[in-house]
């Protein structure tokens, strides 16, 4: 997810080919795709005008609009020497996500973003929004407030771990939300690798610290994709604790390990907590 491969030229398509070590592709990857210079090709994808919203310029609705940012992300990436990994992608039949974790040079050396990406798409297959999900701490050392992208479904209904895992986090109940993961689990903060906590007493450590602030953490949930085994959630970020914060989006993805229990939650937002 999320580009259309047909409206690619043969020499980008069998370069992807090489590099992803596929026959065929059933997309190009975001990152390829915005990199390869082809902006007919990204604004082809879309079954109507783009429509991309960005965790720094905003919305960016329009042909125009849409290219003048491809061209100024570009330049962006190629000042700071750009790379990416792969974490995972998803296809469904009217919604997809990928995930990545940039690289980038900084003052101070490398540094990583890591990236949730989700598609909406049409009967077709052709994109109708593009919502790209980040932290803008890596990248300017403070976070900058989104509102949301997204209203709240009050009627979405997460199963499973997953439900049990948002239940805890909303109470704010530690031993409740170690339940809901394998014993070498990990979680990752939206500021990347620093942040990444992994075995149950870095996950408790972690918790213990995100519920210092007297309570929970409830999510007004927006939309979801969940096929099993990996399950994205979009929601708004309302209170922390006994803080009520502004209104802020974002996703978190949570991977079911062989056991049912999680093997991961990765989560992209840019909530400045109340806490220390």
């Amino acid at each position: 997810m999320p580009w259309i491969p047909e409206l690619f030229s043969e020499p980008v398509l069998e370069q992807l080919r090489e590099k992803w070590e596929r026959e065929r592709l059933e997309a190009v990857p975001y990152y390829d795709g915005l990199m390869s210079g082809e902006h007919k090709a990204l604004i082809g994808s879309f079954a109507g005008e783009p429509v991309l919203h960005d965790p720094l310029h905003g919305r960016i609705r329009g042909a125009r609009a849409f290219e003048a940012y491809v061209i100024e992300l570009n330049s962006f990436f190629a000042q700071h020497n750009m790379s990416f990994d792969a974490v995972e992608d998803v296809i469904t039949k009217d919604r997809g996500f990928e995930e990545f974790v940039l690289h980038l040079d900084g003052i101070d050396g490398r540094y990583e973003v890591p990236v949730a990406i989700i598609a909406d798409s049409d009967s077709n297959g052709g994109l109708v929004e593009l919502r790209v999900y980040h932290s803008m701490w890596p990248i300017l050392g403070g976070h900058v407030h989104r509102p949301p992208l997204l209203q709240h479904d009050p009627d979405l209904r997460t199963s499973d771990v997953v439900a049990d895992y948002q239940r805890a986090l909303a109470a704010g109940d530690v031993d409740a939300i170690l339940e809901t993961f394998e014993l070498d689990a990990y979680a990752r903060e939206p500021a990347g690798a620093q942040y990444f906590h992994s075995g149950r007493e870095e996950l408790r450590a972690f918790y213990e610290h995100l519920f210092s602030n007297d309570g929970g953490i409830p999510l007004e949930h927006c939309a979801m994709i969940d096929t099993g085994r990996e399950c994205a959630i979009e929601y708004n970020v309302v209170s922390w604790g006994r803080t009520e914060l502004p209104p802020e989006a974002g996703v978190a993805v949570y991977v079911r390990g062989e056991s049912g229990k999680l093997a991961a939650a990765r989560i992209y937002d840019d909530a400045d907590p109340p806490i220390s």
